[in-house]
This record gives structure tokens, sequence and C-alpha cells, in this order.
């Protein structure tokens, strides 16, 4: 009979040049049989969650690493137990690993897969799909064997929910019967076990005895957000100046050509080529201090501010500039969308040199946002609403903006962000105005 060989699978580096990787969940249990390159876990970096595949097929012998943890890269994932082919001789060195492949935001779909319970029965689920498994190799002692004295008793428990809430009840699982599949232990048993009804899955970590107090670690992508502004309000003397528009005309003008057949355009999209106009008269807000040079840009990757499950995130238009306003309008709406999805590619969320943010969206008039670093400006963006306004020498109810601009004064001086305010101001009170600069 051929012995498996064991084989150590490391996180790999992702490709955003990350230096760990922080677990979300585990798809795999130890002695569950899994395919070549089926996903064994599920990992935050600071941009997105992925799954990584395993390039090993055969029973998973070890997992490392706990939910909640971070992992450095080339660290080990899991061990997987592989059954060489009829024939083959045994190997003095490890084979090299296959290159991964499936890298990519995480879906809900999750592939079919087999568990080892007690005995080394395989539990029913859903097969792989024309994928040869190898045998599972035993990972419990026969019945009839007596277990060492030190070593826990084996349980048929899979999930780690179920085996936190018993460690935390100072419940013994060997003690409890199981009502799944199989005499398998759910929460159910649990619950029932520790006498209680309910026992909800801690979300924060509680702090001294006070009950109206937690502390909730910053992780994935918060904890990404928090140095990032961090590090902008610390290294980045920022100034903020802000002015009301009328926007009404610049609504009307929406509408207008919103009649004519073809993709919408937004007011986003409207709000961008004015932003790409004015970058085109003060090329030097499209830059970054790096130690003691300033680099401007020629292209502008314009990023915007967009709400997700996970959090504040800035999808980025590259190449902005090269875009007329409907395909703008479409790209805008493209990466909204995929940021409200979760599907957001990390290529997708880094190279800003400018950002646009529209905090209207959320009912508020105004703001003084932190820099997106190393970004050297911001135009924010409150929301559009009727207010008394004097328009042409008479009191009026008129739409009124108020925009703000935040900018790196080691860039510029007040000069030049008051003009580019000012100008973003004209083109939205007068829209006709964008016709000098295009």
């Amino acid at each position: 009979m051929a012995v498996p060989v064991v084989r150590e699978f490391t996180l790999p580096d992702l490709g955003e040049g990350l230096t760990g990787a922080e677990v979300v969940r585990w798809m795999v249990e130890v002695g569950e049989v899994i395919a070549v390159d089926q996903p064994v876990v599920e990992v935050e970096t600071a941009k997105a969650v992925v799954e990584v595949p395993c390039p090993y097929g055969g029973v998973v012998t070890a997992r490392y690493g706990e939910v909640g943890q971070e992992v450095p890269v080339g660290a080990p994932l899991v061990t997987v137990a592989v059954a060489p082919a009829p024939g083959d001789a045994p190997a003095a060195e490890p084979a090299v690993e296959r290159p991964l492949v499936g890298y990519g935001v995480a879906e809900t779909r999750r592939a079919g897969r087999r568990r080892v319970l007690p005995g080394g029965a395989p539990a029913s689920a859903a097969p792989v799909a024309s994928v040869a498994v190898v045998e599972p190799v035993a990972v419990v002692e026969p019945a009839a064997a007596p277990a060492p004295a030190a070593a826990p008793a084996v349980v048929a428990v899979i999930s780690p929910l179920v085996r936190r809430i018993a460690r935390e009840h100072g419940l013994d699982l060997a003690e409890v019967a199981g009502s799944g599949p199989d005499g398998l232990v759910i929460r159910r048993d649990v619950e029932r076990a520790i006498g209680a009804t309910a026992a909800p899955e801690p979300v924060a970590v509680p702090r001294g005895t006070d009950p109206d107090e937690e502390l909730v670690p910053l992780r994935g992508l918060r904890r990404a957000v928090a140095e990032k502004l961090t590090r902008s309000h610390r290294e980045i003397p920022a100034a903020t100046c802000w002015v009301d528009a009328d926007a009404t005309e610049l609504m009307a003008l929406r509408a207008q050509l919103n009649q004519v057949p073809g993709p919408k355009v937004s007011v986003l999209a409207l709000l961008a080529r004015i932003c790409l106009a004015g970058l085109e008269r003060f090329p030097e807000l499209n830059a970054s201090v790096e130690g003691e040079s300033v680099r401007r840009y020629r292209a502008v990757h314009l990023g915007f501010a967009a709400q997700g499950p996970r959090g504040l995130l800035v999808p980025v238009v590259r190449d902005a500039r090269r875009l007329g306003t409907e395909r703008l309008s479409e790209e805008l709406a493209r990466l909204t969308g995929a940021a409200r999805e979760g599907t957001l590619a990390p290529a997708e969320l880094t190279g800003g040199t400018f950002t646009l943010n529209n905090y209207g969206v959320f009912g508020v008039d105004g703001s003084t946002p932190l820099l997106n670093h190393p970004e050297a400006a911001m135009l924010g963006v409150g929301r559009i609403a009727p207010k008394p306004w004097v328009h042409q020498g008479e009191l009026a109810v008129r739409q009124v903006t108020q925009l703000s601009f935040t900018f790196d004064h080691r860039v510029c001086d007040g000069g030049t962000a008051g003009g580019f305010l000012r100008f973003v101001a004209d083109c939205v009170e007068r829209p006709g105005t964008l016709l000098r600069a295009l």
C-alpha cells in the first residue's frame, strides 16, 4: 500500500505586495478530502476578501491560523496528505507546487467537498464534479484501541463556532449527544446542553466588567483605512476651503442630456467632468509629495468615494480624461455597483491621483475630509437641496450645494486652491463654462 506524502501549502503573495492576510473563514476541516485547486480558506487583505485555493488534492491533516488571526506570506496554511499515483516511487524531495488558479474576490458559492467523521466515514456533501479524489487517510484510532490517557476524545464536531460556544461555557463535547447526520454535534445540541435558549456569536470583546462597554478590534479593511487616514493626518499639512454654489443649471443640464436616447448621465459624472477640466487648468493639484519632491502626474486617475458592505472604498477610474461624459458615467456606475456588491478587484482600488467625494448622498451639507494619502487634493460635494438664494437680484428658491476643497499646502498655496474651487463652482452654476475648457 502506498504511503501518503504530506505536503505543506503556505500563504502566497496575492499580487498586492502584501506581507500577510487575516483569516476570515476556513472552508475545510481537518480530515476533509479536498480536490486540486479547491479553495481552503477565505482571507482578507487591505483591499479585498479572496478565496485561496490549494494546489494539492488529498486529506487535510492540519490547519494553521484561527479566524481573525493574521498569517504572514510564506507561513503555512494547511498540510495535505497526498496519495502517490500507483507505481510511483517515493520521492526524496517534495514536489514543486502547482501554479495557483482562481484568485479573485470571494464569491458566495463553495466547491463541493467530503468530510471524514470518526471512524473514517465520509459525510454526505455535494460531489466534486469530474475530479478524482484520493481515499481518506484514517485520522482516528479504531474503536477497539484504547485512546491514550492524555489525548482528548475525538468528537463529531465540524463547526468552529460550536466548539467555541462549548469552550466558553466549559462544556465537554464528548458528553454531548449529536442530533446531526451520523451523530454530528451541532449548535442546537450544545445550546440544549448548556441550558441556553440562544448562544449568539460574539462580535466584540468585552472590556472589564462593565456591560455597557465593548472593545471592537480594528481588522481587515477597517484597520487599513485607519492606518491610511492616520498617516494622512500625521504627514500632510492639509487645509480646506469651501463655497456655496447654485446647482440649478447643472441639474437642468443633466435632465436635458438624459432626454436624449442613450446611457443616462449621472450628477457624479458631471461633477467628475468638471474636476477633470479644473485639473487641466491647475495641473499642480494632480500630484503627491515624495520626500523633498513633488511628483506631478500627466494622467488623471480619478478616485471617488463609494460605500460598500465592508466600509468606505475609493474605486479609481483609470485615465479618466480619455473618457467621454457618457463613458465616464458608465464607468462610475460600474465601479459603484461593484463596490456595493463587494466585487471590486484590488487593482480597481489603487493608483488614484485625485479624489472626488460626494458625501451629499448621505444627506449632509458639508465636510472637511481627510486626504486620501498620498494624493494632494480632494473635492467634496454636499447634498443638492432647495434653499433661498439671491438670483439675478431677487430672492428665489434654488438648488444649492456646498463645495469643499482639501489640499496639501506643500503642493500649492491658497491662491491655487481657491482658483480651482472657484472654477468648479462657476462650472456648477454655469455649466456652459465647461465648453471653454473642453
